[in-house]
């Protein structure tokens, strides 16, 4: 299946917006370049490969497998082909410079939930680099390769694997229990999450925040990519309130009340801010040496 629609905005920002559906550069499931994007998926229909590529100034998408439409249709709107969205308020210089340099930059939707939560939970507690390797080792243990050509990928862990595995299994992957459980949870939900994810925000946060070891952080980390939602923060992260501090209010650190309160003038839009402040803001000073990493599963 193959479909192409014309783009009539700068190119630029698109590997952006498309830029949270890869986890690390690594990624078995997903690729992305500066003109193109591969990904492996499930759909409601089944497996299916989506190739994009926008370097003649369209895009063109193809599709292949028993979720080939589901997954050409989900490309365009990850892709948030119509998600333009409203001009912030022009009330920090530096939120205002950063969205004049990413000016397409806003939330699309993929509408998967488990593909999103499993990285996601992976991540809990731990650092980026951390969770790209166990991300990266799951999936190789767990994914098979996905149908059409063989582009290198590999399709995110099977469920019913995933599903019926021991929280011991994934020791060794440096995942402890305590994230082993919910991604077995999810696992085990995967056909009610299709619905769930067609849900208004706060009846999906309720349903999420009943899971087991889905968290507030987890699921405010979700609703952006999944549901397109560009107000979505993440509370309980260790950098965000320093990032938004640093660069609304010039304060080094901060907690996630005074976050939530530097970004009460952009509600509707918090969560853009936040991207937007991730590209084109200032990092905040470091104090001290850096931390020792100690791997999870040997604490």
């Amino acid at each position: 299946m193959t479909i192409a629609e014309r783009i009539d905005w700068s190119l630029a920002d698109l590997p952006i917006r498309l830029g949270w559906y890869r986890h690390g550069r690594r990624d078995p499931t997903t690729r992305l370049g500066p003109s193109g994007m591969v990904r492996a998926m499930f759909t409601e229909d089944g497996p299916a490969t989506a190739s994009a590529d926008w370097s003649t100034g369209r895009l063109s998408v193809q599709a292949w497998g028993p979720g080939a439409d589901r997954a050409a249709a989900a490309v365009h709107t990850m892709a948030a082909m119509n998600g333009r969205v409203d001009p912030l308020p022009g009330l920090h210089p530096v939120v205002s410079a950063a969205e004049h340099r990413y000016r397409g930059v806003w939330a699309g939707a993929s509408g998967d939930l488990y593909h999103q939560l499993l990285p996601t939970i992976i991540a809990q507690r731990i650092t980026g680099g951390e969770a790209i390797r166990q991300w990266v080792a799951l999936t190789t243990e767990l994914g098979e390769r996905p149908p059409g050509p063989d582009l290198g990928l590999l399709l995110p862990p099977q469920p019913e694997r995933l599903a019926g595995l021991p929280a011991w299994w994934f020791h060794p992957l440096g995942i402890e229990t305590k994230r082993a459980r919910p991604l077995i949870e999810v696992a085990r939900l995967t056909d009610r999450l299709w619905s769930w994810a067609k849900l208004p925000a706060p009846e999906l946060v309720q349903r999420l925040g009943l899971v087991r070891g889905v968290g507030a952080w987890t699921i405010g980390s979700v609703l952006g990519p999944v549901c397109g939602d560009d107000d979505a923060v993440a509370v309980g992260d260790y950098h965000l309130p320093n990032l938004v501090a640093w660069n609304l209010a010039g304060e080094a650190r901060a907690d996630d009340r005074r976050m939530l309160s530097l970004l009460a003038p952009f509600d509707g839009q918090r969560g853009r801010v936040i991207r937007l402040l991730g590209l084109g803001g200032r990092r905040p000073p470091a104090f001290g040496p850096r931390q020792r990493i100690l791997p999870m599963h040997r604490w």
